[in-house]
């Protein structure tokens, strides 16, 4: 089965705790988010459980304990993601979701300055 790329998000915050640690149990999870959400640790167990079926957790067992790590990179979920927002708001044009982000000022001069930057070198790229 192909890993889910479509995380709702409290997926997408147990996949970072595990993205940033490489491997926990689900105490450490739970821990990780529960000043953030306040859910109980049997929420954290139930989702990690969920990821597993998707396969985008995978377990080892220590004992009677079980301890998650990442089946799938970050990188994918986050390629994933961005393709399902720009087919569903912007009819598949990439360029409009920039042009939005630039319009709102969601992007700054920085911001600005490194997005000429990659575009330069992917052209760059492109021709040689």
């Amino acid at each position: 089965m192909k890993p889910k790329r479509q995380l709702g998000d409290l997926q997408l915050a147990i996949m970072r705790v595990l993205w940033e640690r490489g491997e926990a149990p689900a105490i450490e999870v739970h821990q990780a988010l529960f000043e953030e959400r306040g859910l109980a640790v049997t929420t954290i167990k139930t989702m990690l459980r969920k990821l597993e079926e998707y396969g985008c957790v995978k377990h080892r067992a220590n004992g009677r304990q079980f301890i998650y790590r990442p089946a799938i990179a970050e990188a994918d979920v986050r390629q994933g993601m961005v393709a399902d927002l720009v087919q569903r708001l912007f009819a598949g044009d990439s360029a409009a979701l920039v042009n939005h982000l630039v319009q709102s000022g969601e992007i700054d001069g920085g911001e600005l300055d490194n997005l000429r930057a990659a575009v330069s070198a992917k052209r760059n790229k492109g021709t040689e």
